[in-house]
């Protein structure tokens, strides 16, 4: 989709790992991810490696593992509740926050979740061209707009964010928030440290 550049981090095999690279490993591997539905992408190799942004939370445990909670309590919610997004108001805006980046690893795990959410291929093109497709919800709309605004800007205007306070409430334009900023902290390592592995391999 995006161009890819060479890779520097190799994967961590699983004898590599000390005891809080294990930690981490274990409650991505172990944890709600690992329900994913069959045709999805994988988080992990054939070796047990951690593949994608993944990969890189294992680089500095005691943060690493701390996001990949804030990443597990947007897509699966925690014993506080449920996320306030639906999914496919989640994939819409991870996708979006993907084409923001230019990031190739991000869309074609989220991509795989969003056509089994029947977002049809044009739909698709035009978020990854930067545009909000129609077919959509307003709430959809809404969401996909304003999670591309925040990813380009890291801000919303005064209009913007009465118009997505209006229509979606103060919560869920939190959770969104948050959404946005985990995904780009996501692009940002993959863009950095770029993990060795199958392109497109591991979803978050």
């Amino acid at each position: 989709m995006f161009s890819q550049d060479p890779p520097r981090l190799e994967l961590i095999g699983v004898p590599g790992m000390d005891d809080a690279q294990r930690r981490v490993h274990d409650a991505i591997a172990d944890g709600p991810r690992r329900r994913r539905p069959q045709g999805t992408l994988p988080i992990m190799d054939d070796a047990g490696r951690l593949l994608g942004p993944f990969a890189v939370m294992l680089l500095a445990p005691p943060v690493g593992g701390a996001l990949q909670q804030v990443g597990s309590a947007l897509r699966f919610g925690n014993d506080l509740g449920a996320p306030l997004l639906t999914d496919r108001q989640r994939e819409l805006a991870d996708l979006a926050v993907a084409s923001a980046h230019r990031c190739d690893f991000e869309w074609r795990a989220h991509e795989v979740a969003a056509r089994k959410l029947d977002l049809a291929p044009g739909q698709l093109a035009d978020i990854a061209d930067g545009r909000v497709p129609e077919g959509l919800t307003d709430s959809e709309a809404m969401v996909c707009r304003m999670a591309a605004i925040m990813a380009r800007d890291r801000s919303l205007a005064d209009d913007e964010y009465e118009a997505a306070i209006g229509l979606l409430g103060a919560p869920t334009l939190a959770e969104l928030t948050w959404l946005v900023g985990y995904y780009s902290a996501l692009a940002l390592a993959l863009a950095v440290f770029r993990p060795a592995g199958p392109a497109g391999s591991a979803g978050s």
